[in-house]
């Protein structure tokens, strides 16, 4: 009994060459997904850019436009002063030094979401939504670690009102370097060092003396908020939009969100795309998806953010005062109550909309292209 060992057809060939080559731990794949996700994430605050300055300056309690928080008519008012006195660029104001952020964030928070999926996930039946939510966690917080000073950097360029001379990028990270930092009595190093109390503060002394708080510490102002922030931000955020687009991938409903298999052949074979193992939503789809996460990732993490950016600004904004985290709670609530902590929500849900959404799109759009 002999047996014939027959040669792939032409289409069972083509079906082999259209599936994805790159696996999760190679070169290429980290390249390519690293690569997407950093096109998505400037894709995405380029649609939002005008909406995060407005924000910033409300979050912050910007003297100019304090007047201007808690309503759409004052949303709008902040936006045609912005436009009178700077000119429609204004609205962009920071926008290169988000860019400079956003690239390597995304790209980082992308491909450390695959990575730790991978590892976390081995297989179909370890998908638990806890694993999810932990994947999409660690890896914002990896991303922001890496990439925070750049985003304090930002905000600090976005804070600049009419009332200064725009700064370049340049003589902001000067600034930021050498404001003077913080003790836990709320003195500088200085006064430390000149204290001449009892023998209690020679410890005090000779520690601030040997090593003052300003330098490369101070481009990781507010990082402890942000830290606590992401957790929520980042693990909602990606694990609502993985399960809204299982939802949006079940049987009843794939006739309507799913591209056909025929259409994602066709364009495959005319454009070299690389066919996915997994089904792709049409447009539509996709961005209900993102922006679903984006509303919920929003809404959980929001006064963290609130905070970190009132820590961010401190030593602008009061008088050369940094405040640490309690500190900068007691004074949000003092001003406004708890309110105080979603100053700007309105306008965060209408920036992080169309962000979260441009991000998801552009992210698995790309994947499809590169084939990964």
């Amino acid at each position: 009994m002999s047996f014939v060992m027959k040669s792939p057809s032409a289409e069972q060939k083509r079906d082999q060459k259209s599936k994805p080559i790159a696996k999760e731990r190679s070169f290429e794949y980290v390249l390519k997904s690293g690569l997407a996700g950093g096109l998505a994430g400037c894709a995405a605050k380029t649609v939002v850019a005008p909406l995060d300055r407005i924000k910033i300056l409300f979050q912050t309690s910007t003297p100019e436009y304090t007047r201007y928080t808690g309503s759409w008519a004052g949303f709008l008012s902040a936006i045609s002063v912005i436009r009178r006195c700077e000119g429609w660029m204004g609205l962009f104001k920071g926008h290169s030094a988000t860019l400079l952020q956003k690239f390597p964030y995304s790209a980082i928070n992308f491909l450390a979401y695959e990575q730790i999926r991978a590892t976390i996930i081995p297989s179909k039946d370890k998908e638990t939504p806890l694993r999810r939510l932990l994947s999409g966690s660690l890896a914002g917080c990896i991303s922001i670690f890496f990439t925070y000073p750049l985003e304090l950097v930002r905000v600090r360029l976005a804070i600049e009102t009419t009332g200064s001379q725009w700064s370049s990028l340049r003589e902001i990270c000067r600034q930021i370097h050498y404001e003077p930092g913080h003790t836990r009595a709320g003195l500088t190093a200085t006064a430390v060092a000149a204290d001449t109390g009892p023998a209690s503060h020679t410890i005090s002394r000779a520690f601030y003396t040997s090593f003052p708080q300003f330098g490369l510490a101070n481009f990781y102002r507010g990082f402890s908020p942000t830290l606590l922030g992401m957790l929520p931000y980042a693990g909602m955020s990606f694990f609502i939009h993985d399960i809204v687009g299982d939802w949006l991938r079940h049987p009843s409903l794939a006739p309507y969100t799913i591209i056909p298999q025929s259409a994602v052949k066709s364009r495959a074979n005319r454009r070299s795309y690389t066919l996915s193992e997994r089904p792709q939503l049409v447009l539509s789809a996709e961005l209900l998806a993102g922006a679903l996460a984006g509303v919920i990732a929003q809404t959980t993490s929001y006064p963290f953010e609130v905070i970190r950016r009132r820590m961010q600004v401190g030593n602008v904004m009061h008088g050369g005062h940094n405040l640490g985290i309690v500190s900068t709670c007691y004074k949000i609530w003092a001003e406004n109550g708890f309110r105080g902590f979603w100053v700007g929500l309105t306008i965060g849900y209408i920036k992080v909309v169309p962000m979260v959404a441009t991000s998801f799109l552009v992210y698995e759009r790309l994947k499809w292209t590169f084939g990964v």
